[in-house]
């Protein structure tokens, strides 16, 4: 990025995670931030493949190479990895979810807005950040929004925690989402789902004890699945699990008489030859 003259000056480096190392960078007279991606062998995410599942790529050249796993499909296969954050950051600005504004992607490298706070410096992250209980329930309130909207744009953030939230003048901004799923097409959504609610749950529920006690993850999972979700559901915390038994000899009752139909309607075609 230097080189191509996208990146005037290396200042310094943030932070080092476990998919990349973050810098911050001058560009002209701006200060932003530049993420540069780890290589596959040298990443500690776990269970990567779960993320990745449901993935779609247009190319069915590139496809097959990911799928066989020879040099040009994990080149493919890192650059999906990599493109699939920046997708998310622009998908999820446009539907009102708080995220580091991306400029470019290139060789590895994600380029995009330094969040600070109200002094110019670095915002920190959640996990740094103290609060009182009347704040906490508002910030939380305000991610469980960002977790439905990102949700209704059929993404999962994957990995979301304390950690991966920072906190500026404003409040809450998501970052990390190059593992984010596909929430119709991963099986593995629903889980991550509930995994980054009760980890962001949580953590506010250190402040505000009284969010322990509450269910968001089931609650927001099972109106989405009836297509009941909306960007701006009111929801209550509260869920009731359906524990009446399901009458298998009505469902097999049904079974029958469709397929006793489906016999008629062939034995009336044959008729009529």
């Amino acid at each position: 990025m230097v080189d191509n003259g996208l990146v005037d000056e290396v200042i310094r480096r943030l932070m080092s995670g476990k998919e990349a190392d973050v810098y911050v960078v001058r560009c002209g007279g701006e200060i932003r931030c530049a993420k540069v991606y780890k290589e596959a062998a040298k990443r500690s995410f776990k269970q990567a493949v779960h993320y990745q599942e449901g993935r779609k790529v247009r190319d069915s050249r590139l496809a097959r190479a990911m799928a066989k796993g020879s040099k040009f499909g994990r080149k493919q296969q890192e650059d999906t990895w990599q493109n699939a954050e920046v997708d998310a950051l622009y998908l999820l600005a446009e539907v009102g979810v708080r995220v580091p504004q991306p400029y470019c992607c290139l060789d590895g490298v994600l380029l995009m807005e330094l969040i600070t706070d109200e002094t110019g410096d670095v915002a920190p992250r959640l996990c740094d950040v103290e609060m009182s209980t009347e704040q906490a329930l508002e910030d939380h309130a305000i991610v469980i929004r960002y977790v439905v909207r990102m949700l209704c744009a059929g993404l999962v953030h994957g990995d979301l925690s304390e950690f991966n939230v920072l906190v500026d003048e404003y409040g809450p901004v998501i970052i990390d989402l190059p593992q984010a799923v596909d929430a119709a097409a991963n099986n593995h959504a629903k889980s991550m789902l509930e995994r980054d609610i009760n980890n962001i749950t949580n953590y506010y529920g250190h402040f505000a004890p009284e969010l322990l006690g509450s269910h968001y993850a089931q609650e927001i999972w099972s109106l989405y699945e009836d297509s009941e979700l909306k960007p701006d559901t009111e929801l209550t915390g509260h869920f009731e699990e359906n524990t009446k038994a399901a009458d298998v000899d009505a469902v097999l009752d049904d079974i029958k008489a469709v397929f006793a139909e489906e016999q008629e309607r062939q034995a009336r075609l044959r008729e009529l030859e």
